[in-house]
């Protein structure tokens, strides 16, 4: 099982937290008994958490026209996979509200008491959500189901691009061929944290559902079948999704994708592209020097016409690199959260991921 009873794991590889985020989830906790006192009073207060509209999803409820399950999500992707699941079952709530950025976003203490009124909380793992194990010590129910969604899933390594070519600066033979550069790409760097951005791949997204839609099926029995149903017909469009870029990308001019940061592996292992990262597994690492000089080297050699980014970062540094090589840069969305816009819009997994695609084909089908 890839779900548990409030259960953590500490000795899993996880992001490293910052002295400032460990502080600030200390005192998190200092207030959460406090809060949880007041808990009766706090339900409808103002918290970091957003009710995200679910009201395309069909579905039933309970026998008392209630919803039969209270669930808690941590950022988009888990949110629209449990909405996909549970429809009108479940009364589902997202931790990280929509136009913010989910690396540095850090839980309030009235999130720790809507999860202590929960019955699921599903997140993604694998580091993602740094601030997981210490919100979770804080919760005192023994019923809180918790989904660990990348658990069980094979993971790629992050790389520390800096570290990798540090003793490349200092080093007297610093002229490097383009070649020779891109090949310490491939092969030279040492292996860092895993990388945690596996809903980008619809299979594997499939799988993470899998696991979502076990954990309804053991909260709610009454519910198997409407779940069961729901999984069904959500492995069959993120299947043809599969298809459809596998169809669309197959015969492509370039295949290269200078992106901002290391969040694309499993988009690009998926459909035979290759990443090439600005920065490493979290979009708040700045580059460094070195590594901007190496990123517009591969970019002149290879004649590398655009330059991928996120809606929720800066593309200072993007635009930087386009800039000297005569670029353009482009949203390649991560998925990590919708902007403000795209939620008034209705948008979701299926219509980002068909954007995405129709970005690969435009820009990588104008290639040389």
């Amino acid at each position: 099982m890839i779900f548990a009873t409030y259960e953590t794991n500490s000795n899993k590889k996880r992001r490293k937290v910052s002295r400032s985020s460990f502080l600030s989830l200390t005192a998190l906790l200092l207030a959460v008994l406090m809060l949880i006192m007041l808990a009766g009073c706090a339900g409808s207060g103002a918290t970091s958490s957003s009710k995200q509209d679910a009201s395309d999803v069909s579905g039933t409820v309970s026998a008392d026209n209630q919803p039969a399950l209270t669930v808690i999500t941590s950022f988009y992707p888990m949110y629209d996979f449990a909405s996909r699941i549970g429809g009108s079952r479940i009364d589902l709530t997202n931790m990280v509200p929509s136009g913010v950025e989910p690396h540095s976003w850090e839980p309030s203490a009235g999130d720790i008491v809507k999860l202590e009124k929960a019955d699921v909380f599903i997140y993604n793992g694998a580091g993602m959500e740094h601030w997981v194990d210490t919100i979770l010590s804080a919760v005192s129910s023994k019923s809180l189901i918790v989904v660990e969604t990348a658990d069980g899933l094979e993971l790629r390594e992050g790389h520390d691009h800096d570290e990798d070519h540090e003793d490349d600066v200092d080093n007297e033979e610093e002229s490097h061929t383009s070649e020779e550069v891109e090949h310490d790409l491939d092969d030279g760097h040492d292996h860092g944290d895993q990388d945690p951005h596996v809903w980008l791949d619809p299979l594997l997204a499939i799988k993470q559902m899998s696991a979502i839609r076990d954990a309804f099926v053991t909260a709610d029995p009454e519910g198997a079948d409407f779940y069961n149903d729901n999984f069904t017909l959500a492995k069959a469009e993120f299947e043809a999704l599969d298809a459809e870029f596998h169809s669309r990308l197959e015969n492509l001019a370039s295949r290269e994708l200078i992106v901002s940061h290391e969040a694309y592996g499993y988009l690009a292992g998926a459909y035979d592209l290759e990443q090439i990262a600005i920065s490493g597994l979290s979009p708040e690492d700045e580059p460094s020097p070195a590594r901007m000089a190496e990123i517009i080297e591969i970019a002149e050699h290879r004649e590398i016409s655009v330059i991928f980014f996120e809606e929720l970062v800066s593309p200072k540094v993007a635009q930087t690199i386009a800039n000297a090589v005569g670029a353009e840069t482009a949203v390649l969305s991560t998925l990590e959260g919708l902007t403000d816009e795209q939620s008034q819009a209705g948008d979701d997994y299926i219509s980002v991921m068909r954007k995405n695609l129709e970005t690969i084909e435009h820009y990588m089908g104008k290639g040389a």
